[in-house]
């Protein structure tokens, strides 16, 4: 049989481009060659250890190698890979940890010590000496696996519309299409040099950026975070040829010192994602001869939906583009929600996911009877078939790149004792785009201490998610049937 996972990619391009760099790290350099063979025996020291096709395996850490030869170590053996948030707190990480059942833990240095107190009883292995050890103990032969292209490879936790977080299952065949997508519509070169300044752990990073590259043949460089000054360092020491990130990535790279002077003539692509570019942005990377292209996705679609090419950038800079190659958008009937003719956005794709971890009820919920799903957000399309996004989905706020849904932080603030209703929305911020802000009713004759509501929040909820801003009201504006009027807040 030939094999036809996403774990065979970096196999087929062992001699396709040998000696050429794969992944490059402040650390040093991988060939495909050299990635290939530690692949393969961290594949064999998994199934060693009893890991098997279907099992789950999850990572800890920030962007490094062995985030990489995990993935696609474990895709090879025919597990599945559970990619973790680094920011999210020990409860939430216990959460996906018991929920994914899985059977393995690997973890950064750095985040060791929160990993073994989310674990609980599931075995850690840290990266170093221990992962080595272990990578090490796997036999080099490259071992067989005839997984199909609707085997389930990876599972990434998405924020959840009703409180806890949902496993988007995307398969084999998911993140395979994606990829074909970028390649056609981004113009993906096999001398491409990918800077990931994002987090792997999220599907736009890996499902837009380093899974392309590799399939391709290109470098990727591994950035653990973003920092401003050294993102413009990397760029020109490494002659970087893409980047993608969100707007507050590009500002926060324009206001920095060093960006006058730096050499930026390797850039061919820029793709932004999250929100618009705002203009002064824009404006200032087409002084450097550079233009974005910027596109829509979510989870659930691994990540692409439409992108919009440069080309583009001006006589349809509002929206968010075309459909990719092979992907399709349709709008439902209009909902009377937004402006005339703004439907429910829906998408049909090879790169669609299968459905949200042992959650069948959510799953059936998703996709409309004739196989569409249904992505929550409103949007237009223009005669030309370019979509625009007119209202993301509902109670969702993005801060800084991240999705927070604000069912989930309400959740938590309904434990407080003298707290007898919530609303948690998002408020416009310089430099994240939107933060979260809550507004709540209390019990009679009960304050709320702002420093201790945040401290408490952050017992259980990344920091990110939690609201640095409280505001208490008499009574929540209704609707008839008794609903929070989100709206008429936000207007305030």
């Amino acid at each position: 049989m030939v094999p036809t996972g996403v774990g065979d990619w970096i196999h087929r391009r062992r001699v396709k481009s040998a000696g050429s760099p794969a992944l490059i790290w402040r650390g040093g350099e991988l060939a495909y060659d050299e990635l290939a063979g530690r692949v393969d025996r961290l594949a064999n020291a998994l199934r060693a250890r009893g890991v098997g096709r279907g099992d789950r395996v999850a990572y800890l850490g920030d962007n490094h190698p062995t985030f990489v030869e995990a993935l696609f170590a474990s895709t090879l053996a025919g597990a599945i890979f559970v990619p973790l948030n680094t920011r999210l707190s020990i409860p939430e990480l216990a959460y996906q940890l018991g929920d994914s059942s899985a059977a393995l833990l690997i973890s950064s240095t750095a985040h060791a010590s929160t990993a073994r107190a989310a674990a609980g009883s599931v075995a850690v292995i840290e990266v170093g000496a221990e992962y080595e050890e272990f990578l090490a103990s796997g036999s080099p032969e490259h071992p067989e696996n005839p997984v199909t292209l609707d085997d389930p490879a990876l599972i990434i936790y998405t924020s959840g519309t009703t409180g806890k977080p949902k496993g988007a299952v995307l398969t084999h065949g998911n993140l395979t299409w994606n990829a074909y997508n970028v390649l056609v519509d981004y113009d993906v070169t096999s001398d491409a040099r990918g800077l990931m300044i994002a987090p792997l752990f999220h599907v736009a990073s890996l499902g837009m950026g380093c899974l392309p590259t590799l399939l391709k043949g290109g470098a990727v460089v591994l950035a653990e975070r973003f920092v401003p000054a050294e993102a413009l360092e990397l760029i020109e020491r490494h002659r970087i040829t893409a980047m993608s990130g969100v707007p507050t990535t590009f500002q926060l790279m324009l206001e920095d010192p060093a960006w006058e002077s730096t050499d930026l003539s390797s850039l061919r692509s820029l793709t932004c994602g999250g929100s618009a570019v705002p203009e002064r942005v824009r404006a200032g990377f087409e002084a450097r001869g550079l233009a974005f292209s910027s596109g829509y996705g979510m989870t659930e679609t691994s990540p692409g939906v439409t992108s919009l090419a440069p080309r583009y950038s001006v006589s349809k800079g509002t929206s968010s583009g075309l459909p990719h190659f092979f992907t399709e958008v349709r709008l439902a009937a209009p909902t009377g929600e937004g402006p005339e003719g703004a439907g429910e956005i829906e998408v049909l794709g090879p790169n669609v996911f299968a459905g949200y971890w042992g959650n069948a009820a959510a799953t059936e919920d998703a996709f409309t009877a004739d196989g569409w799903l249904r992505t929550g957000d409103l949007g237009v399309q223009d005669d030309d078939g370019f979509l625009t996004i007119v209202d993301r989905a509902k109670d969702m706020i993005i801060s800084g790149g991240e999705n927070i849904y604000s069912a989930e932080v309400e959740q938590a603030i309904m434990t407080i004792p003298q707290v007898t209703g919530v609303a948690v929305i998002g408020v416009e911020h310089e430099k994240w785009g939107e933060v979260p802000h809550a507004v709540v009713t209390l019990q009679p004759g009960t304050d709320l201490d702002l420093e201790w509501f945040v401290g408490y929040l952050s017992q259980s909820l990344a920091r990110y998610k939690v609201p640095r801003t409280v505001e208490v009201i008499d009574e929540f504006p209704r609707t008839a049937s008794g609903k929070i009027q989100k709206h008429v807040l936000r207007q305030r």
